[in-house]
């Protein structure tokens, strides 16, 4: 039973990760900020970004066209709600 837990959790993860965008320096300056629940959502998928960045020098843990402090407090939020529900 704990496999297909643990299955079905590892397939959600890939499946959001689907959701990650790519920005290279030139579009990002036109884009519009981004904030908190960008930030929230960046943080969640940082463990996978990481990964990812390990082998394609495309990907990025960090969203670049943010807004600040509401993104980096989303963001810090995100990583920890990651942590705090893998020690449940």
């Amino acid at each position: 039973m704990k496999i297909i837990k643990y299955g079905s959790l590892l397939l959600a993860m890939l499946l959001l990760t689907g959701c990650a965008d790519s920005v290279s320096f030139e579009m990002a300056e036109k884009m519009m900020s981004v904030g908190f629940l960008h930030g929230l959502w960046h943080g969640m998928i940082a463990p996978i970004a990481f990964f990812g960045s390990l082998f394609a020098s495309d990907i990025a843990i960090y969203a670049i066209y943010n807004n600040g402090g509401w993104y980096d407090f989303g963001y810090i939020l995100g990583i920890g709600a990651l942590i705090g529900s893998s020690s449940f």
